[in-house]
């Protein structure tokens, strides 16, 4: 879809995805507030919740990762893979930000064939080099190494992340008080099911 090729248009594509990441981070946050034996403690919970953005960093990402705008769109499918393979690490407030600069250094590396080492990547997050490796490791076994991403499934969320952009260009707000019924697990996930069988204290997460 020539909206999410477009660079000039990426940055509302960027918003569209940090508004419903927030949406799902917070809905999971009360969720398992009051039952944690639900949740499992994983490499990608941060002591203590970011104070930057899920917007603000995702835009730090596309400004610094310089991938191609299709690897948001594959990310996006990566983390609702990972959501729904791993039940008992929803995402949250306090994973979140690094399942994201997770998510889009795994799907630049199969999606482009030029990309930044994780060096980079670990930079632009906030994080170590080796916490970068590790996290990329185990988003690799929580995916199955489910890497590849059929026509149909990136069309699928392709039009789910439209459809949402549109709706809040409409209503001039972010969509937040529509429920998301995604998935078929009672935990909130990103998307709708697949079709197929900027100082560093503020990055720290």
């Amino acid at each position: 879809m020539a909206e999410f090729e477009s660079v000039e248009a990426t940055p509302r594509v960027i918003n569209v995805m940090s508004s419903l990441l927030q949406r799902v981070a917070e809905s999971n946050d009360l969720n398992f507030r009051f039952d944690s034996r639900k949740m499992t403690i994983s490499a990608f919970h941060s002591l203590t919740r970011p104070t930057i953005s899920v917007r603000r960093y995702l835009e730090r990402i596309f400004r610094y990762a310089n991938c191609s705008p299709s690897c948001f769109v594959v990310a996006y499918v990566y983390l609702d893979r990972f959501a729904r393979r791993q039940p008992l690490l929803p995402i949250n407030s306090f994973n979140v930000h690094r399942l994201l600069i997770t998510s889009v250094l795994v799907s630049a590396k199969f999606m482009d064939d030029m990309y930044y080492n994780n060096a980079h990547y670990a930079k632009v997050g906030g994080i170590s080099t080796v916490e970068m490796n590790l996290l990329e490791v185990d988003f690799l076994f929580g995916l199955g190494f489910q890497l590849n991403v059929t026509p149909d499934t990136f069309h699928t969320y392709c039009c789910y992340l439209h459809t949402e952009m549109l709706t809040a260009s409409s209503l001039h707000v972010a969509s937040s008080s529509a429920p998301l019924t995604i998935g078929r697990a009672p935990v909130l996930h990103c998307c709708s099911n697949e079709d197929e069988s900027t100082h560093h204290q503020q990055l720290a997460v």
